[in-house]
């Protein structure tokens, strides 16, 4: 009787965990969609009474600072993101995405994503060690590699358009513009992402932050040595002076030669890279397809330690060598 027992467990394991997974999303949905603190409210009114009655402009500015990163913070804030490890990080990288997603959002998508890969691993009968891992590895690495994806095709599009907005920005103060109203015509003939970022720029001038500041931060969230460098330029000729449109002028030169010398460097490694890909996904493809066909055969990877250790041995060697690709076809600009 204990042996039927068992073996009624583990048919029915797969069901115990699809309905353990759904209980677990309902419970966290309700968490997330929890209302805010009652203390974290009363001191935000008392802050914002506070901010009414200030008298300097120091403290207008101050204020209205604080008002703007907490209606940026507030957009995403629960009780169970608070004790997520390296939050800033992982905000910070959501935002490089120049979508309207949330850290919420990031989160319950790698919720579902994890119970739905599990669930559909145990429903076609794979080992449950197996779906765990496959599902733990789709749930973390699926939306990572999503938000990645959007930050490298947010950038390109960028690096793309912002030659010209630095045309742009020389034919402005040759008219005759000062810098910031070059920003703004910037901001506003040019769509995409150096529109937005030249937005942002133009924003945080406005409440009172230096141009250098404003343009640091938006360097650091695109994260890119193109815009660095303009920062560089400007930062230098406000301190030394001279002709910024020409430096200007050099500096888009320079960029668009960059952007030619990185097409170079693509086509010529395109063949590498395709090796590379070929290489590194044979493995995996012959081992769906066996398991597919002949599920037996491998189930002693999941069982045996030898084995075991043999995968696991073939994996590290594998990312080995394909780290060792990718720093082969990596250059340096």
């Amino acid at each position: 009787s204990s042996d039927r027992s068992g073996h009624q467990l583990t048919m029915n394991l797969p069901v115990i965990l699809i309905i353990a997974g759904a209980f677990l999303a309902f419970s966290i949905l309700v968490i997330l969609l929890g209302g805010p603190s009652s203390g974290k409210a009363k001191t935000r009114r008392l802050a914002m009474v506070k901010d009414r009655h200030a008298a300097s402009t120091e403290a207008v500015v101050a204020a209205q600072m604080r008002k703007t990163i907490q209606s940026g913070s507030r957009k995403g804030d629960s009780s169970l993101i608070a004790f997520l490890p390296r939050r800033a990080e992982l905000e910070k990288r959501i935002r490089r995405t120049g979508k309207s997603w949330t850290l919420t959002q990031y989160m319950f998508a790698s919720m579902i994503v994890f119970v739905v890969a599990t669930g559909g691993m145990l429903i076609v009968r794979a080992p449950f060690l197996m779906a765990g891992l496959v599902g733990l590895l789709l749930g973390l690495g699926l939306p990572y590699l999503v938000v990645g994806m959007t930050i490298k095709r947010r950038v390109t599009q960028f690096n793309a358009r912002f030659p010209d907005a630095i045309d742009l920005l020389v034919r402005g103060l040759k008219s005759g513009l000062p810098v910031t109203e070059t920003f703004q015509v910037v901001s506003q003939e040019l769509p995409g992402p150096v529109g937005e970022e030249f937005k942002g720029v133009i924003e945080r001038i406005r409440i009172g932050n230096t141009m250098e500041a404003a343009l640091q931060e938006s360097a650091e969230m695109l994260g890119t040595p193109e815009f660095q460098f303009f920062c560089i330029t400007i930062q230098i000729q406000r301190e030394t002076g001279g002709n910024l449109a020409e430096t200007l002028a050099n500096l888009s030169d320079v960029l668009r030669k960059r952007a030619q010398m990185k097409l170079k460097i693509r086509a010529m490694s395109s063949e590498a890279k395709a090796s590379a890909y070929i290489v590194g996904a044979l493995p995996f493809f012959v081992f769906g397809v066996v398991w597919s066909v002949n599920p037996s055969y491998l189930q002693g990877f999941f069982v045996e330690e030898r084995l075991i250790i043999a995968g696991l041995g073939g994996l590290v060697w594998m990312s080995i060598g394909a780290g060792i690709m990718a720093k082969m076809i990596s250059f340096e600009i």
